[in-house]
């Protein structure tokens, strides 16, 4: 095991753990169960880093594919047990008028970014919340520069639009 390798995921685990979240439509459980694997396989030598990208870049690309392959499961798993319904937790209460609010907007901003196309949603999430570059967005998602370029003005302009439709 590369130790080096392990305290730098250490190091990066909120950040990692806030995008596998992303990649997980906000399941917190989803999520540390895709961040358990994506560990687990870094460190057991299954996903190498191999220099072509930053570490960062390239951890998150490792994220963004170990949670599409969680959701192949979970589809396949549902579909052997239709008829049970998910139960949605409740929503936290909170007593702060300006908590709520905060809460309000995020969740407005949720709800247009989820309108939005997949590859959108994931290039703006990468750019803004997790500061790369749209080049290194591109290397994460898989695609060109081009159509990350793409995605990421036309995302831009269609949460615009939602947040104005917005109540």
């Amino acid at each position: 095991m590369n130790t080096e390798l392990a305290h730098q995921l250490a190091a990066s685990h909120e950040e990692n753990y806030a995008w596998a979240l992303g990649c997980c439509g906000r399941d917190a459980r989803e999520a540390e169960d895709v961040l358990q694997a994506v560990y687990l396989k870094v460190l057991e030598g299954r996903a190498r880093f191999d220099g072509r990208s930053s570490l960062k870049t390239w951890v998150f690309a490792v994220i963004r594919r170990t949670a599409a392959q969680h959701r192949r499961l979970r589809v396949f798993a549902r579909l052997r047990t239709q008829g049970l319904a998910e139960v949605p937790e409740p929503p936290a209460p909170t007593d702060l008028e300006e908590a709520l609010e905060l809460r309000q907007r995020r969740e407005q901003l949720w709800r247009a970014l989820e309108r939005l196309s997949r590859r959108q949603r994931e290039v703006l999430l990468l750019v803004f919340y997790h500061e790369h570059t749209i080049e290194e967005a591109a290397a994460v998602m898989g695609i060109g520069v081009g159509s990350a370029r793409t995605h990421y003005e036309c995302g831009k302009t269609r949460v615009r639009e939602l947040l104005k439709e917005a109540p």
